[in-house]
């Protein structure tokens, strides 16, 4: 499991970090590519939303014929401006997901995208999920923290300054590196307290920051190993690609495997992708340099 002592080291290669998946030992010896399923109509990436059963079992199958290790599934879109959901009708839209997921890869690792505490707490008790992935921190629901903990399951804690229909007004920071690793351990030593395991860490690229915020953390990912946490990074077709290139999430692949080949380089265990088959050619690339260094 993963310590949450966090001394300083320089990089994340000499580390093989663990998860325990509901009593099932998954050892990250290489990077994994983390598969996006979004069971909702307004996802920011149109071309991965899955209205329905069948275009998710497409999907799903598609991810994993690509070379998907895990498969994220989410409910509830966190673009700026996205329609409020429900917990029923989010946890409706999860069920559905979750129960394909599990009748066609039973042991396939998945993890629920979802902030709301009672949302995971079903998700991992009926729906056989193993992990939870919170964008808000435990920020949106007080009683995240508590949950994680309870359950023993593996927590992606990731950064967001803000809500998700406040976050890009006008994203500020005093010192945007000092700020951010400030909030992960102040909410790691919060976790490790409650008697959480298996954090995981997240930028949250996209989630509070401009454009020049972004590249200033992408820059410093390798900052992130003083936690001795395995890191995630997202960036999948995100505005800080078109943003910069130009264009829009439709073409923004190209800028997206670049960015996660960096990642790779600097350190990220997992990649949370829309496009798994660039990813897992990405990594591919990278454990070949990587075994003839």
């Amino acid at each position: 499991m993963a310590s949450c002592q966090y001394p300083r080291i320089k990089t994340f290669t000499t580390l093989t970090h663990t998860l325990n998946l509901r009593g099932r030992l998954l050892e990250l010896r290489e990077p994994q590519i983390m598969g996006i399923l979004n069971v909702t109509p307004d996802s920011f990436y149109s071309d991965s939303r899955t209205p329905d059963e069948a275009h998710i079992t497409d999907r799903v199958r598609q991810m994993m014929d690509e070379g998907a290790d895990m498969i994220d599934v989410g409910g509830y879109s966190s673009r700026p401006g996205a329609d409020d959901v429900t917990p029923e009708e989010e946890m409706d839209r999860l069920r559905r997901g979750l129960r394909i997921v599990r009748k066609l890869y039973p042991e396939v690792p998945v993890s629920v995208d979802t902030f709301r505490a009672d949302v995971a707490r079903m998700c991992i008790e009926e729906e056989g999920a193993d992990i939870i992935n919170d964008i808000s921190g435990g920020m949106m629901d007080r009683q995240m923290f508590r949950t994680v903990a309870r359950l023993g399951v593996p927590y992606i804690l990731m950064h967001m300054q803000g809500t998700p229909d406040t976050m890009q007004v006008a994203p500020h920071y005093d010192n945007l590196r000092r700020e951010v690793m400030l909030y992960f351990a102040e909410r790691i030593d919060r976790l490790c307290q409650m008697g959480a395991k298996d954090i995981i860490v997240d930028p949250g690229f996209g989630f509070g920051k401009t454009l020049e915020h972004n590249y200033e953390l992408m820059n410093h990912l390798e900052d992130f190993a003083v936690f001795n946490l395995p890191l995630l990074v997202g960036i999948s077709r995100k505005s800080m690609i078109y943003k910069l290139t130009g264009g829009t999430p439709q073409t923004s692949l190209n800028g997206t495997t670049v960015l996660n080949t960096i990642s790779l380089v600097k350190g990220a265990h997992i990649l949370r992708v829309h496009d798994v088959k660039a990813a897992a050619e990405a990594k591919q690339i990278y454990m070949a340099m990587k075994q003839n260094a």
